[in-house]
C-alpha cells in the first residue's frame, strides 16, 4: 500500500497520539510490524511452562548487552591493568559490583535458558518440517553464544581465565599441518598476551554481539513465518475460520505477553537471589582461581572450563590420544556440537511431540539428558575424582571410563535416531490442539 493510502491509526484515545502514529506509519511500518508480530500473530492456545525460555533468553541477552556496556566504561583491555580494573569495578565504582555480578550470573542464565529452550524443541519436535531453518538459526545462535562466552571468559585476566584460554587455544594446535598457525592467529602472539586480550575484547564487545543480534532477528522472522510449534506438535494453520484466523490460535498480544511477563517476574526473583546471595554459585559461575591475577608461571592444579562447556570438554578428554596427539578428541568435541545441525533430517518419526511418541524415543531422550548432565559434571572435576579401577583394567580412572561410555551414548542418540524414530510405535495425533 502506498504511504498516502495507509489507513489512519485509531483507538489510542488521544487525537494527537493518533495523528503522530499515522504520520510515523506512513513513513515506517510501525503498526503493520506490531500487528504482524504481536497483535495479529496467532500462536497455539496450548503453550505451557516450556515456552517461557525463548522469551527469557531474549531478556537475558538484553541484560547482558546493557550490563556489558556499563562494564566497558571502566574496564581496561590491557594485560597489566585488566585484573585491577575488574577489582576497581567491584570495589570503587558505585554499583559496579552488582553490574559485574549481574553480567557473570547472566552468562550462566543465558545458557540455562538456551539449553532448556533446545530441550523443549526435542520434546515437541520444533526442529521438524517446516521449521528446519528455524532450528539451524537457533544452533547458529548457540555457537555464537559459545564464542561470546569464551572470548569474555579471558577478560577478567584471572588465573582460570588465562589458563582456560591457554588450554582451549592449544587444542587447535592438534589439527594436523595448520593447527599451530591457527593457534597463533587466534592468540595474535606466541603466548597468551596483551594482543590476545585486545582481540578477544573486540570480538566479545563488538563483533560477536552484532552477529548474535542478527541471528536472533533471523530466528524470530523465521519463527513468525512458519508459526510456533505447540506441545501437540500439530499445525494450527490447518484449521482456520472464514477470516483466515486459526481456530486453535490466539493473538500473541495480550495473551502470551502477559504470560511471559509472569515468567519474567519469577525469573528476576530467582536471578536476584543468585546475584545477592550466591553470585559465585559454589565456584560454578565464578571460580575461586579467577579472583587471583593471571600468572603465566604458575599453573592451577585443575583447569576446567565454565560449566556450560564441560559436557563437550568431557568428550574431548574421554577420547584417547593418537600418536601423542589430541586431534581425535578435538574432532569428537567438534562433531558433538556440529551434529546438532543435522537433527531435523535425522528425526524420521511419524509424529513430532513426545506426547505421542513411543518408548524408543522416550528412552533415548532420557538417556541423552542423563549422559549430558553426567558429562557436564565430570568436565568440572579432575579425572581422578572417582579414583581408578585397578591394575586389572590398566589403572584407568573411573571417571574417564564413565565419560567414554557417556560419550558413546551421546553420539548413538543421533546416529541411531533415523532407526529408532522410524520403527517407534506412536499414538495418532489429534486433529485439533488439546488443553
Amino acid at each position: 500500500m502506498a504511504a498516502a493510502e495507509k489507513t489512519p491509526v485509531r483507538g489510542t484515545g488521544s487525537v494527537a497520539l493518533d495523528s503522530a502514529l499515522t504520520w510515523v506509519d506512513a513513513r515506517f511500518p510501525l503498526i503493520s510490524t506490531w500487528k504482524a508480530h504481536l497483535a495479529e500473530y496467532y500462536a497455539p492456545k496450548n503453550f505451557n511452562f516450556w515456552y517461557y525460555f525463548g522469551s527469557l533468553a531474549m531478556l537475558v541477552l538484553a541484560l547482558q548487552i546493557v550490563t556489558g556496556i556499563f562494564l566497558t566504561m571502566n574496564y581496561k583491555p590491557d594485560a597489566n591493568l585488566a585484573f585491577a580494573s575488574v577489582e576497581y569495578i567491584m570495589r570503587e565504582v558505585p554499583g559496579g559490583w552488582i553490574i559485574r555480578y549481574m553480567h557473570s550470573t547472566g552468562a550462566s542464565a543465558f545458557f540455562i535458558c538456551v539449553y532448556l529452550h533446545m530441550f523443549r524443541s526435542l520434546l515437541y519436535g520444533s526442529h521438524r518440517k517446516p521449521r528446519e531453518l528455524l532450528w539451524i538459526f537457533g544452533v547458529l545462535i548457540y555457537l555464537c553464544l559459545m564464542g561470546e562466552a569464551f572470548f569474555g571468559y579471558l577478560l577478567p585476566w584471572g588465573q582460570m581465565s588465562y589458563w582456560g584460554a591457554q588450554v582451549i587455544i592449544n587444542l587447535f594446535s592438534a589439527i594436523p599441518f595448520v593447527g599451530p598457525d591457527i593457534s597463533l592467529w587466534i592468540r595474535g602472539d606466541y603466548v597468551i598476551s596483551d594482543a590476545t586480550l585486545n582481540r578477544f575484547f573486540a570480538l566479545h564487545v563488538i563483533a560477536i554481539p552484532l552477529i548474535l543480534l542478527g541471528l536472533v532477528v533471523a530466528h524470530l522472522l523465521a519463527l513468525h513465518e512458519v508459526g510456533s510449534n505447540n506441545p501437540d506438535g500439530i499445525e494450527i494453520k490447518k484449521h482456520k475460520d472464514a477470516k483466515g484466523v486459526p481456530l486453535d490460535g490466539i493473538p500473541f498480544h495480550p495473551y502470551y505477553t502477559v504470560k511471559d511477563i509472569f515468567g519474567v517476574v519469577v525469573f528476576l526473583i530467582v536471578f536476584a537471589i543468585v546475584v545477592f546471595f550466591a553470585p559465585e554459585m559454589g565456584g560454578y559461575f565464578l571460580e575461586a582461581n579467577n579472583f587471583i591475577p593471571a600468572n603465566p608461571l604458575q599453573t592451577p592444579p585443575h583447569i576446567a572450563p565454565v560449566w556450560y562447556f564441560t559436557p563437550y570438554y568431557s568428550i574431548l578428554r574421554s577420547v584417547p590420544p593418537l600418536f601423542n596427539s589430541q586431534f581425535p578428541g578435538v574432532v569428537a568435541m567438534g562433531v558433538s556440537v556440529m551434529i546438532l545441525f543435522a537433527l531435523p533430517w535425522l528425526d524420521r518419526g511419524a509424529v513430532k511431540s513426545i506426547r505421542y511418541r513411543g518408548t524408543y524415543f522416550k528412552a533415548a531422550l532420557t538417556a541423552f539428558v542423563v549422559v549430558f548432565l553426567v558429562l557436564g559434571y565430570l568436565g568440572t572435576e579432575p579425572t581422578t575424582v572417582w579414583g581408578q579401577f585397578g591394575s586389572w583394567l590398566g589403572n584407568v580412572d573411573r571417571a574417564t571410563v564413565v565419560a567414554r561410555v557417556c560419550s558413546v551414548i551421546y553420539f548413538l542418540f543421533f546416529i541411531l535416531m533415523p532407526w529408532y524414530t522410524k520403527v517407534d510405535k506412536t499414538k495418532p495425533e489429534p486433529e485439533r490442539v488439546t488443553h
